[in-house]
C-alpha cells in the first residue's frame, strides 16, 4: 500500500475512534433517568452535538476525493453499492442530529415529547453502529486492513 495512502488510513482510524467516543457519550447520557431533568437535557444536547461534529468530519474525511470511499471502488468495484449507501448514510445521520438539535431548540415540552426524542436518538445510535460495522468490512474487503472495532 502506498505510504501516504497508509497515513491517510491512520487518520481515518483515529477519526474513528473518536466518532466511537461520541457514540458511546451520546449513548451514556441516553442511559441516564429522564427524570433527572435539566442535567439529563444538558447531557444529551452536548453529546448531539459533539456526534454532529465528529459525523461531519468523517463524512469530509472519507469521501474526500482521493479518499476512501473513491479508492475503494476503484480498488474494487463489486463495493460502488456499499460505498454509495455508507454515503448516503452520512448525509441522512447529519440531518437526523440537526432535527434532534432542532427539536430541543424549539424546547421538549412534555414527557412524551423527550420520550420520543429520547427514542430517535437511541435508534440513531443503533444505525449508526450498523454503520460503522459495514465500513470497517468495506475497508477489510477493499484493503485487508481492520480499521479496529474499539473506536
Amino acid at each position: 500500500m502506498d505510504p501516504e495512502f497508509a497515513a491517510y488510513l491512520e487518520r481515518v482510524r483515529a477519526h474513528r475512534a473518536e466518532l466511537g467516543e461520541s457514540m458511546a457519550a451520546l449513548d451514556a447520557a441516553l442511559a441516564l433517568p429522564i427524570g433527572l431533568g435539566v442535567l439529563w437535557r444538558r447531557r444529551v444536547r452536548a453529546a448531539l452535538t459533539e456526534l454532529e461534529h465528529d459525523l461531519r468530519d468523517h463524512r469530509a474525511i472519507t469521501e474526500q476525493p482521493g479518499g476512501l470511499y473513491a479508492d475503494a471502488v476503484a480498488r474494487a468495484p463489486r463495493l460502488a453499492s456499499v460505498s454509495k449507501l455508507q454515503m448516503e448514510e452520512h448525509l441522512d445521520f447529519v440531518e437526523v442530529v440537526q432535527r434532534l438539535l432542532g427539536e430541543r431548540e424549539a424546547g421538549l415540552q412534555s414527557e412524551e415529547a423527550v420520550a420520543a426524542h429520547r427514542e430517535a436518538a437511541t435508534e440513531l445510535v443503533g444505525r449508526i453502529v450498523r454503520h460503522r460495522q459495514r465500513g470497517a468490512d468495506l475497508i477489510y474487503e477493499a484493503y485487508e486492513v481492520d480499521i479496529g472495532g474499539s473506536g
